[in-house]
């Protein structure tokens, strides 16, 4: 991940009032986890005092996991707060919690009793957390943006703000790839069913053919004559559009039938 934040870097500008570089950006990506990466460096450059990042996660299934981090200790610090089961990417990845949750003194922060003094062990002090809903059926938060600092009293004010515009702009990004996913399958659906009815009826067409044949030349009517080509097709174990083709590109194979 760190790899893509460096190589990013230059994506982005340099204070929060150039949101439309940051729209442009995300309208840019092409995938879930493009818009995501984007958010994530995003995070990092334009919210004041955020010394790293992450994007939790949450499966259908209830699962948490970390998918991108710029920092081995923001994954640490996720990973901590699934295990012990509270933390603020998990108020704000909860479908029925707030929008956002926040903490400017870990160390002695009453709603995450074991995970504050543990994440200030670690040498952060403050976190943000903002929820972000992602491409699903149902408008759920099912997703966080995770903020870390080092510094006592942050991450409030123009950072909070500032995050939840992100997780604003990161929804309508999503939401867009979703659509653009779900249009582009309709597309290649719509595409494979008229090949399919291109190839039925070329079959046909060809059934139709090798009947006439075997009417002409062994003096059958319609039904007899398709009747023996399907016991042929059936008796040699060939498809019947197969043996159909044969009779019509050579004929006299038909006396034998």
């Amino acid at each position: 991940m760190t790899d893509r934040l460096e190589s990013d870097s230059d994506r982005f500008p340099d204070s929060a009032g150039h949101m439309v570089e940051l729209t442009r950006s995300l309208l840019d990506a092409e995938t879930v986890a493009g818009v995501l990466r984007r958010i994530l460096l995003a995070a990092q450059i334009l919210v004041p005092d955020a010394d790293m990042a992450s994007i939790t996660l949450r499966e259908r299934d209830g699962e948490l996991r970390t998918p991108f981090h710029s920092d081995q200790a923001a994954i640490d610090l996720d990973r901590l707060q699934y295990r012990l089961g509270e933390g603020p990417c998990l108020d704000a990845a909860d479908p029925a919690g707030a929008a956002f949750a926040r903490s400017g003194d870990l160390a002695a922060e009453p709603a995450w009793p074991e995970f504050g003094p543990a994440a200030a062990s670690y040498g952060y002090a403050s976190v943000l957390a903002t929820a972000l809903l992602l491409p699903t059926e149902s408008d759920e938060a099912v997703g966080a943006l995770n903020m870390y600092s080092r510094e006592r009293g942050t991450l409030d004010g123009l950072a909070c703000d500032t995050a939840l515009l992100l997780a604003t702009h990161a929804s309508l990004a999503l939401a867009a790839v979703r659509t653009a996913a779900d249009g582009a399958r309709d597309r290649a659906d719509a595409e494979n069913q008229m090949v399919n009815l291109r190839t039925a009826l070329d079959t046909r067409t060809v059934i139709g053919q090798a009947t006439g044949i075997l009417m002409a030349r062994r003096g059958l009517d319609a039904a007899k004559a398709f009747e023996l080509l399907s016991r042929t097709s059936q008796n040699l174990n060939v498809r019947l559009g197969s043996l159909a083709e044969g009779i019509v590109s050579t004929p006299e194979t038909a006396d034998d039938l």
